[in-house]
Order: C-alpha cells, then structure tokens, then sequence
C-alpha cells in the first residue's frame, strides 16, 4: 500500500501547479513518515477511548466529553451556543447528543430567561453521578494508552506541541466557517 501511496504522491508532485498558486510544498520523507504516525495514533486513540466508554458507560467519547464540558461550568450548565463551541461541533450535532443525553436523565435544556431563542444544557444529577461513576476507568483508558506510554520528557514535549498546533489553528470569530455557527 506505501508504495501505491508513493507513486501517488510522485504523480502529483509532477503534475503542474495551478495558475494562481506557487508550487506545492510537498512534505519530504520525514514529514511525510512523522504525518502518518500522527493520523494513525490519533485514530487509533479516538477509537480506542470511544469503544471503552461504548463499553462501560454506553456513550461514545464526544458524549463524554459534553457531560465533561458541563460538569466543569459553572452550576454545571452552559448555553448551547456555549457548548457546542466548546466541543467543536456543529449545532446540529451538538442538539442530536444532547437529546440522547436527556433521554438517559443525564442532562437536562432550560430556556434562556433573557434570550427567548437561546437554551442551557445542564448536567443532571443522575449525569453527575455517571461522570463519577465511570470517570476512573476512562482516565485508566487514557493513562493505559498515553502517557504509560511516554517518559515525563516525552509528555511534556508532547502536551507543548499539540499547545502549539491548537494555538497555530484557532479560528478568527470573523470569516471563518465555524462549526458550531452551522
């Protein structure tokens, strides 16, 4: 398959440019293998941590993350503009989830008393009791497949670099087609 990929890649790097735009970077051998670790783990990873809350909590990882979200705000409850902004996800997305989270009993919508559009999701306390109770194992999951993994060296130059690709594609609030605006 790395060589179907190669030719692939050669094709396009003879390929000409088009008119309006300066010849490609292309990533050399070494961005390219470094690249490919990154989607790969990254995968791997969001997989791994989604089958393990499927598993023990019956929700996928974004779910987790949204109860997450909520129990760190204040009086455990966010807008959902708020929310979803948060999570990176679309409106549409984010209202999906939270009305399967509302049928589990663990979150609950409240209209917005100043904004008649606007609506809060608020962590129920049956949701605070499923964060307590099923939090340990997924930290387990998270320590087991990361930083187990790692030298303290290693973890420290891993959390400064994905601050620095975070940071590097942070969107402007202006211009950009931002998921949780759709």
């Amino acid at each position: 398959m790395f060589k179907e990929v190669r030719r692939t890649v050669e094709h396009m790097k003879r390929a000409p440019a088009s008119a309006d735009a300066g010849p490609p970077r292309w990533l050399t051998d070494e961005e390219q293998r470094v690249w490919r670790a990154y989607i790969e783990a990254s995968t791997l990873l969001e997989d791994h941590l989604d089958r393990q809350l499927q598993r023990d909590a019956g929700m996928p990882h974004v779910y987790y993350g949204l109860l997450v979200k909520l129990a760190e705000a204040p009086s455990r409850r966010l807008r959902m503009t708020e929310l979803a902004m948060s999570a990176k996800i679309t409106r549409s997305r984010l209202s999906h989830a939270v009305a399967r989270l509302e049928k589990s009993g663990w979150v609950r919508r409240e209209d917005c008393p100043s904004d008649k559009r606007g609506q809060f999701a608020v962590l129920t306390e049956k949701g605070q009791e499923v964060m307590r109770r099923h939090a340990p194992g997924h930290v387990e999951a998270v320590r087991q497949a990361v930083f187990d993994r790692l030298t303290p060296e290693q973890q420290k130059s891993l959390g400064e670099i994905m601050g620095i690709i975070a940071e590097g594609l942070q969107p402007s609030e202006t211009g950009a087609d931002l998921p949780w605006l759709r």
